[in-house]
């Protein structure tokens, strides 16, 4: 069968198991080849640990919210706060970005080879669109030599561009528990050298806690024209408006048992949450016979403005303009090193973040008092990098990669009221990977390899705690070396496996605190060296035509090698906000059809919510059901129906802890047993 060449922003090739129909025959392995903005590999060449989730199960039955639907099945990685949307869901992959208190820090996430990540490290994940994404992919270790500054792990998401697609239109309506309620509509298709795919989503949803209304709108959308001589333009467009994220707040061990829907101290008097309203637009170039090689050029402009109550009294009315563009060209060749086959990319790439940010005082009536801070954050980003691979046998090949990283950060104050607290910090960093990859068999491989990452602190995790001008004098950033062993492979249709042993030192680890009183700021500070070591497997089993089981397991070991803070010694301790055990099972059924059924089974060990270790967090297991099928009401016209049962055992468990938190708020309560269910209407 064919090769089918399929464009995405990361680098793999996997061999993909088609569903198969009940009594269907056996097809032949059909090999997908995936091309990124980087380089171009098949899995079996390439030496990291990386994870790839489809369209079917990023859709099927799914409400399709937040990304903890679609990750399950890739171990290493971790989520938490599902249900506080002002917060945001935090990602953590091998530990890395687990200290956010809100967004993603120390992952690098892509949309669409749009960098979400900005060039202080943080990122959000509002904008994902997840109606229309085609594939998530996830690199599951530090990558920076890829992606630069706070890319401890990759995560990216590709939607569709039309060009293979018959023209349709797709409605769908969900309802469900706790006033949740969703429309979302979108069309695809092509016309000659033209193609498109658009989508549009609108959420509006009560929440399972007091005080966690949530109202958003999401349009995404591409355009491609085909401009011959294998080159191409696509335009990129994102728009999210969220006039309204209620925050309810952490609770005390004390409150969660009084009642563990109410919300937190100040929230409802101060009517705490978020409003966002954001705009991406991207323009993407590619020429695949540009001389002897292939040339890509991508640019883009993000706009996003941003406020939100805090819930305490104080300086917690903040809000910010914020705008950040960037570009990159990449130029990749293959050619041979005297006899043996050689595959290089080179690029460079430049990224901008302008912040305009504003602070006001809240009474303890809640009246805004005035301004308490007025600044401008400014970031810049320079990276070089390259990256090649040599074939030293038809089964070895051995990978190498350099970049060079140049950050810099810089705040200018506005409000001088309590003294000019302009600063500005500057970091050159280089980073590099090496790999060897073994294809012991045609689909069986061997790797292993060495990388290195750095994080560089946020402007928000600059803050000084002192209240002395500037950044935080004792804040540096921390930086990472990776080490892994893997293997995986594929027994026909039947078995596929995926183990990796991994090992992370990091110095410098950046920790979450809040200072004792009724705030409840977040500030940082370096923790020395911990270490994060582990081994991660996933294994998928088809029994039968119909039936596949899927397994991913990680255990890990998250601990401070070297911390003191305070005249208090950590070392040993468990890094805080972490599980070291995580289990996800899930049972597949899919009929002839659009008929299919999963039943999901999800372990998660138990956490500390301190660096003390003295906060203990249960352990908790989740079950979750969802079905549906299709039915052809006209020759071009198809009506599914599909329902889900979430946390089916009505466990009472923490959808988010809060790290270091101050007055013993550590928890964020998760809802109980919930139902949806939704019909989608395609023509």
């Amino acid at each position: 069968m064919p090769d089918i060449r399929i464009q995405t922003p990361l680098f793999l090739t996997l061999c993909a198991l088609p569903t198969l129909a009940l009594g269907q025959a056996t097809p032949e392995l059909n090999t997908i080849t995936v091309t990124s903005g980087r380089l171009e590999r098949s899995l079996y060449d390439t030496p990291a640990a990386m994870s790839v989730v489809d369209q079917s199960e990023i859709q099927d039955g799914q409400q399709r919210l937040k990304l903890d639907e679609s990750l399950g099945q890739v171990p290493g990685v971790f989520l938490q706060n599902r249900e506080n949307f002002a917060q945001g869901e935090r990602l953590s992959i091998r530990g890395f970005g687990a200290r956010a208190p809100f967004g993603v820090r120390g992952v690098t996430v892509l949309v669409d080879g749009i960098p979400y990540t900005l060039p202080d490290g943080q990122a959000q994940l509002d904008a994902i669109d997840l109606d229309s994404a085609e594939r998530i992919e996830v690199i599951r270790g530090p990558a920076s030599v890829l992606y630069g500054n706070a890319a401890g792990g990759v995560l990216s998401v590709t939607t569709p561009d039309g060009r293979y697609d018959e023209d349709h239109t797709t409605l769908r309506l969900e309802g469900g528990s706790d006033g949740y309620g969703k429309f979302a509509a979108g069309h695809s298709g092509h016309d000659g050298p033209w193609s498109h795919n658009i989508s549009f989503s609108a959420l509006n949803f009560d929440g399972y806690r007091d005080h966690s209304h949530v109202e958003k709108y999401l349009l995404n959308g591409k355009l491609r024209r085909d401009l011959g001589s294998g080159r191409a333009l696509t335009l990129v467009l994102n728009l999210l408006d969220n006039p309204r994220s209620d925050d309810p707040g952490a609770l005390t061990a004390e409150q969660v048992e009084e009642d563990r829907q109410q919300a937190g101290r100040f929230t409802e008097e101060y009517d705490t949450g978020q409003t966002v309203d954001q705009q991406v637009v991207g323009l993407q170039y590619e020429d695949l016979s540009a001389g002897p090689g292939e040339f890509y050029a991508k640019t883009f402009y993000l706009h996003r403005n941003f406020d939100q109550q805090l819930p305490y009294p104080g300086d917690s009315l903040i809000n910010y303009d914020r705008d950040y563009y960037g570009a990159s060209t990449e130029y990749h060749q293959s050619l041979s090193f005297g006899s043996l086959p050689f595959r290089y990319v080179t690029g460079i790439e430049a990224r901008r973040q302008e912040d305009d940010r504003g602070r006001r005082n809240v009474a303890f009536s809640g009246e805004i008092e005035g301004v308490s801070a007025d600044e401008v954050q400014t970031a810049t980003a320079l990276g070089l990098f390259a990256q090649g691979d040599l074939d030293l046998t038809d089964t070895v090949t051995v990978s190498l990669g350099g970049r060079f990283d140049r950050v810099d950060l810089e705040v200018d104050d506005d409000y001088l009221d309590d003294g000019d607290q302009s600063g500005d910090k500057t970091f050159n960093q280089w980073s590099g990977s090496a790999g060897l990859s073994w294809r012991y068999r045609p689909d069986h491989q061997a790797y292993a390899n060495i990388s290195t990452a750095f994080e560089t602190p946020t402007f928000s995790e600059f803050a000084n705690p002192s209240g002395v001008g500037g950044f935080n004098p004792d804040i540096e950033p921390q930086k990472s070396v990776n080490h892994e062993l893997g293997l995986r492979g594929n027994f026909g249709y039947n078995v596929d496996y995926d183990l990796t042993l991994f090992w992370v030192d990091v110095r410098d680890e950046l920790i979450p605190y809040e200072l004792a009183g009724d705030s409840d700021r977040t500030f940082y500070r370096n923790a020395g060296d911990t270490t994060r070591k582990g081994i991660e497997m996933a294994v998928g089993w088809r029994f039968a035509p119909a039936w596949r089981l899927e397994s991913a397991l990680t255990l890990a070991r998250y601990r401070f090698d070297d911390y003191e803070s305070s005249g208090n010694n950590y070392d040993g301790n468990r890094i805080p906000g972490l599980p070291e055990k995580t289990w996800n099972n899930q049972l597949k059924w899919q009929g002839s059809g659009e008929r299919f059924a999963a039943i999901e089974a999800r372990y998660v060990g138990d956490m500390k919510a301190d660096d003390a270790n003295t906060v203990d967090v249960d352990d908790y297991w989740l079950l979750s059901l969802r079905g549906g099928d299709g039915w052809y009401v006209s020759r071009d016209t198809l009506l599914k129906a599909y329902a889900g049962i979430r946390n089916l055992t009505d466990e009472e468990y923490f959808a988010n802890v809060r790290i270091n938190a101050s007055n013993g708020r550590y928890y964020e309560p998760a809802s109980g047993r919930t139902v949806y269910a939704g019909l989608e209407l395609t023509f």
